[in-house]
């Protein structure tokens, strides 16, 4: 049995900042509801349902135009429920897939149609393949000009990862700036390789999650420089997203409204704002 996880707190407060138009959350899920999309047995949690109607309420408080759903690991390689969440709102939504080794290039080119434009592997949940299969996925990916997510546990294993991640010659995008620790900070080998990634122009990053690995509470200031080193390095490769339903997460929850003000106190230029939220997102994800 997994342990069940938290909800996302229900009753959104309506951030101080305002996002500009065409504002982007880049990294959410949608897990259920389990009576139409059921859980795979093999999960490493077991959320409560959080369908795209409540995900998109969410942001309309928040006020938060578009968004890219990552396909949930409890879900596994079926990626119903995510293709689904985006045909409700196809204009306003993009999509990141999770696929075997043994996806079919008409099944790609289906969810590439649909507004998927990348695929996640990942060492930290279960459901989701982990890069044993990174060559074999990128080869099938590469020609649609999809992405490959990153998603590592430890940011050492991010250095390990790069020279095969580079070889693929696929744009990359980290999740959750490599989860580098707080203890690791700016100077750990982890951080330093997402900044060597990043220079070469072909990987971007997500700032998101960083609540997690920060020791305080709102608005995380311990992650500022975490976050400024990102966005000193390339702006136009930075990205933010809220992880909304906050997966994994079984003692506390933050609210999605203290999530987006943190991220306006983190970076106080409009400019950089905009950038981040509006530009990037668009020219990765392709919104019109």
């Amino acid at each position: 049995m997994t342990r069940p996880c938290l909800g996302p707190d229900p009753n959104t407060r309506r951030p101080a900042y305002a996002a500009p138009p065409g504002a982007c959350d880049c990294h959410a899920h949608v897990f259920g509801p389990a009576s139409a999309y059921p859980f795979i047995a093999e999960r490493s949690f077991t959320p409560p349902d959080a369908p795209v109607a409540n995900y998109l309420r969410m942001l309309d408080t928040i006020g938060i135009a578009r968004a890219v759903i990552v396909q949930g690991s409890v879900h596994g390689t079926d990626n119903s429920v995510t293709f689904d969440a985006i045909a409700s709102a196809p204009q306003r939504l993009r999509g990141v897939a999770v696929v075997g080794p043994d996806i079919t290039e008409e099944e790609i080119r289906r969810l590439h149609a649909r507004g998927f434009r990348g695929a996640r592997l990942s060492t930290v949940v279960k459901g989701t393949p982990s890069f044993d299969f990174l060559e074999t996925i990128a080869a099938k990916v590469k020609p649609f000009g999809w992405h490959i997510v990153v998603h590592v546990n430890r940011s050492e294993e991010l250095t390990r990862l790069a020279p095969r991640l580079a070889d693929t010659g696929c744009a990359l995008l980290i999740d959750h700036i490599a989860r580098v620790r707080l203890e690791e900070g700016v100077t750990s080998p982890g951080f330093s390789t997402l900044l060597d990634l990043l220079a070469t122009g072909n990987c971007w990053v997500k700032i998101s999650g960083q609540h997690r690995m920060s020791g305080q509470g709102y608005p995380w200031t311990d992650m500022r420089p975490l976050v400024r080193g990102v966005i000193d390095a390339r702006p136009d490769r930075v990205l933010w997203g809220s992880d909304w339903p906050h997966p994994n997460q079984f003692d506390e929850m933050q609210n999605d409204g203290d999530l987006l003000d943190a991220f306006a106190q983190w970076v106080p230029e409009e400019n950089l704002r905009r950038q981040i939220l509006v530009d990037n997102p668009a020219a990765l994800y392709e919104f019109t």
